[in-house]
């Protein structure tokens, strides 16, 4: 663990930058400015204005990245730190002239939320370029340090923090991100990409992400409901930032210590589902538990939302290794999504809070808005009206039609007529069924595992030397006993999923062009993949990589091979 959180230039610049930017993230700067500054006018508009930059910022950069790459990537690169360092200055500015309090609060909030999305994007697309272990490892530390030194800042006294921010820390984190970005390698696919020349990539990774943000955004949103509530009473700002960064501690040390012994694996949207339930319950209590209930609410809520943040991420970092996407594109899709819900939910709550209908208390009215659209987005996280209307044979109710068309009313034709007449219906039912589970393996959620079933079939390795294999089994699936040794060569040596998949389909006989076809991603993607696995298995060819699986014995470490 101490190795794991040995301190460097990447894991303590972002968790400098990630202090730094938790004192002004909840609706105003807390703690580090006057209380009698922070009027629930100046800390709406401040906020509003830093969320919408923020959301915004995010998606232009989706939008730069897809059509300008280049000039996107040296724009980011030059410009993020004026608009940081401005909008705090503004910030300061703003507690000596109260007459101009609002306006300057208004573009300081503008400016740090320009400048906090630019930063993010700068740490995101330097973690990304990074060996999956490597990145992996500075952010998750960097996390951890940010709450070690969020809670530092407590030592200083209060009246020079605010001047301490732009004027020292500010320069420090920017050093070292620029410094850090000039060490990426930018002959990896990910940045030689020009995204608009693969919109069947673009489309094919966004088809299969897209929950994972809904998800996200949706924990987002719910915080942004919660800070409509909370933005009247500056104390709350500091109860949720001590609270958030402690649970974000205990977070990321807890990943980081089981991330030591064990291959780990979770997915958002899974963990949403067990989420959904919990958070429409808590937001039912809110009418009933008072304003204590609602102070904790709105702590543990954004602790959970500082933890999906570094969720969102880990897994977009990987979507641009595996992919070979570019990461700003990727995580601006990401942000743009969950930052925008974030921003609804903020902008709602404080509009329905603001209403009076029929008598009815505003708290009230903001937890039936919340649950209703938390309600909205997991029926359209789950598929909408189309997966809701697919034909199913599970549980199905079955009402044969009294009289049929054209048929003869005895009862005994009708009888004969109906039985005859339900086989070819339910053919044509059971038919219509197959249809779905085809376009699902292709596209859906569950691709992999139903081509996996479907290519079991298949049954030897040798039969799939002679005949390039389609796609490799799902995790947890094996197709016959060469993807079982495969998953243990995987835990052994440390092979991604990714990796692991374009390994199977070398072994079987592929060529690149066909496992970029397969895969929807680049052939220099799936070379570099391939110079991975060569790397870290220490084999050079696709002879050596088959009878290194083959022969592979967890318990003599390969002694097939070393006979040879």
């Amino acid at each position: 663990m101490a190795s794991a959180l040995r301190p460097n230039v990447a894991s303590l610049g972002y968790g400098l930058f990630l202090a730094i930017n938790a004192a002004s993230v909840w609706g105003g700067s807390f703690p580090f400015l006057p209380i009698d500054f922070q009027t629930s006018e100046v800390l709406f508009w401040f906020f509003l204005a830093q969320s919408l930059a923020f959301a915004l910022s995010f998606l232009a950069s989706a939008v730069g990245t897809y059509l300008f790459p280049a000039q996107t990537r040296s724009f980011l690169v030059k410009v993020v730190v004026a608009p940081y360092m401005l909008g705090w200055c503004l910030l300061i500015g703003a507690i000596y002239f109260r007459a101009w309090a609002l306006p300057l609060s208004f573009a300081g909030g503008g400016l740090l939320g320009l400048g906090s999305a630019g930063f993010y994007m700068l740490w995101q697309r330097l973690f990304a370029s990074q060996d999956a272990r490597e990145g992996n490892q500075n952010l998750i530390a960097g996390t951890t340090w940010a709450a070690v030194l969020y809670f530092a800042l407590y030592l200083i006294p209060v009246a020079v923090t605010a001047y301490l921010i732009p004027l020292v820390f500010l320069p420090l984190f920017s050093l070292a991100v620029v410094l850090k970005s000039r060490t990426i390698n930018l002959d990896q696919p990910m940045f030689e990409d020009v995204p608009r020349e693969h919109p069947r990539t673009y489309r094919h990774i966004i088809s299969h992400v897209w929950r994972t943000a809904l998800a996200i955004g949706a924990l987002g949103f719910c915080t942004g409901v919660m800070r409509s509530l909370a933005v009247v009473d500056p104390s709350v700002g500091s109860l949720v930032n001590v609270l958030s960064m402690g649970a974000t501690l205990v977070a990321a040390l807890t990943l980081l210590a089981a991330w030591m012994v064990k291959n780990l694996r979770f997915n958002v949207w899974n963990a949403y589902r067990i989420f959904f339930p919990l958070v429409t319950t808590a937001f039912l209590l809110l009418p009933l538990l008072g304003s204590g209930y609602a102070r904790m609410l709105a702590a543990v809520l954004y602790a959970l939302w500082s933890v999906a943040i570094m969720l969102m991420m880990i897994q977009c970092a990987q979507v641009s290794r595996d992919g070979g996407i570019n990461p700003v594109f990727i995580y601006g899709i990401f942000g743009g999504i969950v930052y925008a819900l974030h921003d609804v939910g903020f902008i709602g709550g404080h509009y329905v809070e603001s209403l009076m209908v029929f008598d009815i208390p505003s708290v009230v009215l903001v937890a039936v808005v919340a649950i209703y659209l938390l309600g909205l987005m997991y029926f359209i996280g789950q598929g909408g009206f189309r997966q809701a209307l697919a034909p199913s044979r599970a549980n199905e109710i079955e009402l044969l039609a009294l009289r049929r068309k054209g048929a003869p009313r005895t009862e005994e034709t009708v009888g004969e007529s109906g039985a005859a007449a339900s086989e070819p219906g339910r053919a044509a039912t059971v038919g219509k069924v197959a249809e779905p589970g085809a376009g699902t393996a292709v596209g859906g959620t569950g691709g992999a595992s139903a081509i996996g079933r479907a290519s079991g079939a298949d049954a030897e390795m040798a039969s799939a030397k002679e005949e390039p294999e389609k796609r490799p089994h799902s995790p947890g699936e094996f197709r016959d006993r060469f993807s079982k040794q495969m998953a243990m060569v995987r835990d052994h040596y440390g092979l991604s999923a990714r990796e692991t998949e374009v390994a199977e389909l070398i072994a079987r006989g592929n060529s690149v062009a066909r496992i970029a076809e397969i895969l929807v991603v680049s052939e220099n993607t799936i070379r570099t993949h391939s110079k991975r696995i060569y790397t870290k298995l220490d084999i050079h060819k696709r002879q050596e990589l088959i009878e290194l699986v083959e022969s592979f014995d967890p318990e003599g470490h390969l002694a097939t091979r070393a006979q040879s």
